[in-house]
């Protein structure tokens, strides 16, 4: 192709690049930010805080009623991502591990998607990347840690990945430079500005 530089909010598989050195492409990846999952709910439920098993038993239809983790006696309406999405992989690595997402889930096959789904049903529930998240929808805390560019980058908030920037082979010339300013400070400076966690505290 002629792509120079893949973006991807997760690692590249080993089926990647394995389907990439048979083309003659070795792909380089650079961590270049990282990102918060955050759960989501409508600004009206009543629900500000769920540990990683409630979370877990919540998208494997284990809990279907809101008043099972203090909210209101109504269905839980569950949203979740397509499989094919980054996002959708660290959710099930960090929250589902071996559990599988239940059936009767929506879903849904973009951010934006996410966000108006949620925002237009009261007992929905979803995830998204902190660099998205608005004010239609409330984010939950998840075992009481807010999910911030602080707690993301000090470790002590659990949905945390890295986002990548990948090149054909080792990069050089304009690319190696524009990789170069996305880890400088003002490169730095511009993910946080977008939302998203910077790879280190910004003076």
């Amino acid at each position: 192709g002629t792509t120079d530089i893949a973006n991807s909010s997760r690692f590249i598989k080993t089926d990647e690049v394995k389907a990439a050195v048979e083309k003659g492409t070795y792909p380089v990846p650079f961590a270049v930010a990282m990102d918060a999952l955050l759960p989501i709910v409508h600004p009206e439920n009543p629900v500000s805080d769920l540990s990683i098993k409630q979370l877990r038993d919540i998208y494997a239809g284990k809990i279907t009623n809101w008043k099972d983790v203090g909210g209101d006696d109504k269905g839980i309406a569950v949203v979740g991502r397509d499989t094919s999405s980054g996002t959708y992989e660290t959710w099930q690595e960090i929250i589902m591990r071996k559990e599988r997402v239940s059936q009767r889930a929506l879903v849904v096959a973009s951010s934006g998607a996410m966000l108006t789904t949620v925002a237009k049903n009261k007992y929905a529930i979803g995830y998204d990347g902190i660099g998205y998240i608005n004010n239609t929808v409330k984010p939950l805390m998840v075992g009481g840690k807010k999910g911030s560019a602080e707690t993301a980058l000090d470790g002590t908030y659990p949905i945390a990945r890295f986002l990548y920037m990948f090149t054909k082979g080792w990069p050089t010339g304009e690319i190696m430079k524009f990789i170069n300013f996305v880890l400088s400070d003002d490169g730095q400076k511009i993910v946080a500005e977008t939302g998203f966690v910077p790879l280190r505290v910004l003076k």
